[in-house]
């Protein structure tokens, strides 16, 4: 009965992966497209050529990824001591705080987009380059408490409590002691925040309108509204490379995680 039931269970499994991999295919295939039109007329790098050369392009590629640097850094120095302090809670305002963490997570991104849109509006932010930094970091931030927390719960007390019961200072203790020994958790947490940053779009629309910022997949959004334009699979495909290759290396931070 079992070695019946195999076949379909292959079979069941590549219609998924084609379904989720055909489309990403058909954009790699296409950015190396000679033709404008849909029909693959010949082999040609010149859409990457046009991605690299193109100032607006070139110019939205610098925001997004210093915007997701800056923003990555920023809420894991946030995140890792904010984790810290939840994780020193009594039971009671841990789960209480670690709610509050996580809304962030599971509020959708329209709406966090446009509640971040109307509070910088309130106090006169406006949608600048600062004010997308700002939008970025508030929601990493939760991904790196998420990353960190599990870390800081497979952590022995007793060294910590050792370091203060020969002389260091709390927070002596919590950079020699408690970091090294959360260092992977907090590499990934610096990781996703890096991918959610680089990923997003909701946010980064709402929060920039009215300025002349542009991140990769606004100007996408913008340029698509006067139709698909051929250098869009060339630019895709550098994205989806540079999110994949993250995604790698966080799972193999994770590996390594599990030896340990």
């Amino acid at each position: 009965m079992r070695d019946r039931k195999k076949p379909f269970k292959y079979i069941y499994l590549i219609l998924v992966l084609l379904f989720l991999y055909t489309p990403i295919l058909y954009t790699v295939l296409y950015s190396f497209n000679e033709s404008t039109l849909g029909a693959f007329s010949g082999f040609t790098l010149k859409w990457y050529g046009y991605v690299f050369t193109d100032s607006g392009i070139m110019d939205a590629v610098l925001v997004t990824f210093s915007i997701a640097l800056l923003a990555s850094c920023f809420s894991t120095v946030v995140g890792t001591f904010a984790a810290i302090g939840f994780f020193s809670m009594k039971n009671g305002p841990r789960m209480l705080w670690n709610a509050v963490n996580n809304i962030p997570v599971i509020n959708p991104d329209i709406v966090t987009g446009i509640s971040t849109m109307l509070i910088f509006a309130y106090v006169g932010l406006g949608g600048g380059y600062f004010s997308l930094f700002l939008a970025h970091s508030a929601f990493c931030i939760p991904y790196v408490v998420l990353s960190v927390l599990p870390k800081l719960q497979s952590l022995n007390p007793q060294y910590y409590e050792a370091a203060l019961d020969l002389g260091a200072t709390p927070m002596y203790a919590i950079r020699k002691v408690v970091l090294p020994q959360i260092r992977s958790g907090i590499i990934t947490g610096a990781l996703m925040a890096f991918t959610m940053s680089l990923d997003d779009f909701a946010v980064s629309y709402f929060v920039t309108q009215g300025s002349d910022i542009n991140t990769l997949s606004t100007l996408i959004y913008s340029a698509a509204k006067m139709g698909v334009k051929p250098y869009f699979n060339a630019l895709s495909v550098l994205i989806f490379a540079s999110i994949f290759i993250l995604l790698l290396i966080i799972n193999k931070r994770a590996d390594i995680t599990e030896l340990y």
